[in-house]
């Protein structure tokens, strides 16, 4: 199995504070039109867990990976 993980959202617990966006290296990141959480460049993540580490909703998670 590969080491990347799969980013995952749960847009109804952001609260759109951007600073997922702000620590994302690849712009993976953005906020929507209702300023919630999107994901736009799925392919560019790296799985580095700055989103999920930074995110004070807990509302941006990796799972899967090295299991």
């Amino acid at each position: 199995m590969s080491g990347k993980k799969n980013l995952e959202i749960k847009k109804e617990w952001c609260k759109g504070c951007g600073i997922c966006v702000a620590f994302c290296p690849k712009q993976v990141l953005a906020l929507d039109s209702n300023e919630k959480i999107d994901i736009v460049n799925r392919d560019a993540c790296i799985s580095c867990g700055q989103c999920e580490l930074r995110c004070p909703d807990f509302a941006i998670f990796l799972t899967g990976g090295n299991e």
